[in-house]
């Protein structure tokens, strides 16, 4: 996608919030697109049509903030969450981080960056090697990057570690199994800041949690930020979690970014019709606001990113599309103070006109 700009800048319009340092991005992501080929053929194999699933995203997160990246399943979050920490390959496009360019780098090279950038994933029970006890899964990357000096120094940061996230140093002993699901999620965040990184990419970490635990491991977070300055980049479908974490939010549709705000802005005053869409599923606790607010239901089920629709990739879904929605693929163009969205038909008062 063509960003203009002030959007590939990182400008003030979008790249500067309160939150976050106003001087360099900690992460400058510019045109990343992860394509992966489909190919046919039991000899000879020929490429008959390549998966979209990350098609030209630009975003910066500077140090103290949290980016939220929102969408569907099937938007691209997670592919574009890997293929920034180099675990997907990118077909193009340019990753820095700390201002050292990432893509191509090699394993070796990476080794260094990657201890600087922590990954906390979604499933809790998946994600926990069952054959180690939690001192030894916690203490993991404090013997892959050297950071121990003895094995005395190795318990005394393991047992840090555990007390940091609200676990006690004694169930070290223990296995994942003999954790909850909440428990196994703070697991996992010890690890993922146990070789003191700056940015922490935050993959549906709450997603397969009850909504008292979710809360729980939110505190934690901020908690964590507020006292170590790290960057977070928050992915998740549920905008209602999105919105107490993160300073700035990003909306992804089919591998692009649609619409970008600071958070209070977009959930406030949405321009994009995706974007408003997704905002009026969130239920709301008082009945009688239930009851008399607007519903945007979208027709259709997300395209293929095989096939992508012409123009505008949502125009087939989108309540409000116009003719030249299907011929003109839009730019992602900044339409108010701190907020930019990818629609022909949007306006910094109030979003997309409606027909």
């Amino acid at each position: 996608m063509t960003v203009t700009p002030a959007v590939a800048a990182g400008s003030s319009a979008i790249g500067e919030v309160t939150g976050g340092s106003v001087n360099e991005p900690i992460l400058s992501v510019r045109d990343l697109s992860v394509h992966f080929p489909l190919k046919r053929g039991f000899i000879v194999q020929r490429e008959v049509a390549r998966v979209r699933a990350v098609d030209g995203i630009s975003f910066d997160i500077y140090p103290g903030e949290t980016l939220g990246l929102v969408g569907e399943s099937g938007s691209g979050k997670t592919t574009a969450a890997k293929a920034v920490i180099q675990l997907r390959t990118a077909g193009q496009g340019s990753v820095k981080f700390e201002g050292q360019e990432l893509i191509g780098l090699s394993n070796s090279r990476m080794r260094p960056v990657r201890r600087k950038m922590g990954m906390v994933f979604q499933d809790p029970y998946g994600s926990l090697n069952p054959r180690l006890r939690a001192g030894d899964i916690v203490g993991e990357p404090l013997k892959v990057h050297g950071l121990a000096e003895s094995k005395s120094d190795y318990r005394k940061q393991v047992a840090s570690l555990l007390s940091r996230v609200g676990l006690s140093p004694g169930m070290a002993e223990r296995y994942p199994n003999e954790f909850s699901g909440g428990q196994r999620q703070r697991l996992g965040i010890a690890r993922a800041i146990a070789a003191r990184p700056s940015l922490l990419i935050l993959d549906e970490a709450v997603s397969a949690l009850d909504v008292s635990i979710q809360a729980q491991i939110l505190n934690l977070l901020q908690d964590l930020q507020d006292q170590y300055n790290l960057a977070y980049l928050f992915i998740a479908h549920d905008l209602s979690v999105v919105r107490h974490i993160s300073d700035r939010v990003a909306v992804m549709y089919l591998g692009r970014i649609v619409e970008t705000a600071d958070a209070k802005d977009l959930y406030e005053r949405p321009l994009h019709p995706y974007t408003q869409a997704l905002l009026s599923a969130i239920p709301t606790p008082n009945p009688v606001h239930e009851r008399s607010r607007e519903r945007i239901i979208l027709r259709g089920d997300l395209p293929s990113p095989i096939n992508p629709p012409s123009g505008c990739y949502f125009h087939p879904r989108c309540p409000v599309a116009v003719e030249s929605c299907a011929g003109t693929d839009p730019e992602l163009r900044v339409l108010a103070e701190n907020q930019a969205a990818a629609c022909l038909l949007a306006t910094g008062y109030g979003g997309a006109l409606r027909g």
